[in-house]
């Protein structure tokens, strides 16, 4: 594989771990195809987003995607205080809310 998946933002430096496994939409049904590192960042830096497993994906692809972007900060790469609702993870905006 040359370069990186279309879900990569250009402004992150991490590699591709592994093919474009999933495809992530927004809202609007905009998508791009990612390995499921870059996946799960583009979905956590979504205010609303969706995935979905490609034809060749491995089982619970698109599953692990999900649960990890749970997990992220909405554009994880980037340096700084993090304290706004719209800056931290959903895991972390419910563990504020006592959900």
């Amino acid at each position: 594989m040359t370069g990186r998946c279309p879900s990569a933002h250009p402004d992150d430096p991490t590699l591709c771990a592994g093919p474009a496994v999933v495809t992530v939409l927004d809202a609007v049904g905009a998508g791009a195809d990612g390995c499921e590192h870059h996946a799960a960042r583009l979905l956590a830096s979504l205010a609303v987003g969706r995935v979905y497993p490609l034809p060749d994906a491995p089982a619970g692809a698109a599953i692990r995607v999900f649960k990890a972007a749970d997990t992220l900060r909405p554009f994880c790469w980037m340096d700084g205080p993090r304290t706004q609702p719209s800056q931290l993870s959903h895991a972390e905006n419910r563990k504020r809310h006592g959900r």
